[in-house]
């Protein structure tokens, strides 16, 4: 067979069916949104047995901080840090969704302004730790992780920007902080409890993440 023939004879030949290999998911897809959403509405709905205030402190106690570790723990670092953004975005809108119906610009200038700031850190360390939890979430090895973020983190935050607006001392301010402790702890543990069985009954809903040191061994033995 000549070679004008061969020729011929390839490129009558049918081309080759395109790969059909799925594409990698988009971030931010519809459902990413809606989950965004449903937290950030979540977290307003627990505003609305409103406020406690003890002791004469300015910052008020409310059920508020367990839609924040919630959003961390069930919807993990990125999506749960964009629900209490979402949040946040629509109270300086001016809509009344924080505790006791507050909402506006003022409360970014006001006192709890540290602690508002401190559930994006919270949460975001929440979820990264959940990821690295996953597949396997057990109760005992999340209360420490979920305690960092949705405690130590927030106070980290709060206390010292609380101190400065009041002002008050520092360690004045952190000993006022410990009447928020019973409740916090009680939030982690719920947090904690509900995640679980979330986990459990849609795995998914956070992509697992290998901790760092695992990470650079499977590098140097892959090198």
């Amino acid at each position: 067979m000549s070679a004008a023939q061969s020729t011929s004879h390839d490129a009558s030949e049918p081309s080759a069916p395109e790969s059909t290999a799925p594409r990698p998911r988009r971030r931010g897809t519809a459902t990413d949104l809606a989950q965004i959403a449903v937290f950030a509405a979540l977290i307003a709905a627990l505003g609305l047995p409103g406020a406690l205030y003890l002791g004469g402190t300015a910052v008020p106690i409310t059920f508020q901080t367990l839609g924040v570790m919630l959003a961390g723990a069930i919807l993990g670092a990125r999506k749960g840090f964009l629900s209490v953004l979402l949040f946040l975005a629509l109270v300086a809108a001016g809509l009344p969704l924080l505790s006791g119906g507050r909402g506006g610009i003022a409360v970014f200038v006001g006192p709890s302004v540290g602690y508002l700031i401190g559930w994006l850190v919270g949460v975001a360390v929440i979820g990264w730790f959940t990821a690295r939890l996953l597949p396997r979430y057990h109760v005992l090895p999340a209360l420490g992780p979920t305690a960092l973020g949705g405690i130590v983190a927030v106070y980290l935050v709060g206390v010292p920007v609380f101190a400065a607006i009041m002002p008050a001392p520092l360690d004045v301010a952190f000993l006022g902080s410990t009447v928020f402790l019973p409740g916090d702890i009680t939030k982690v543990v719920v947090t904690v409890l509900v995640a679980k069985g979330v986990h459990r009954a849609w795995p998914g809903l956070i992509t697992p993440r290998p901790w760092p040191w695992r990470r650079a061994a499977e590098a140097t033995v892959a090198a």
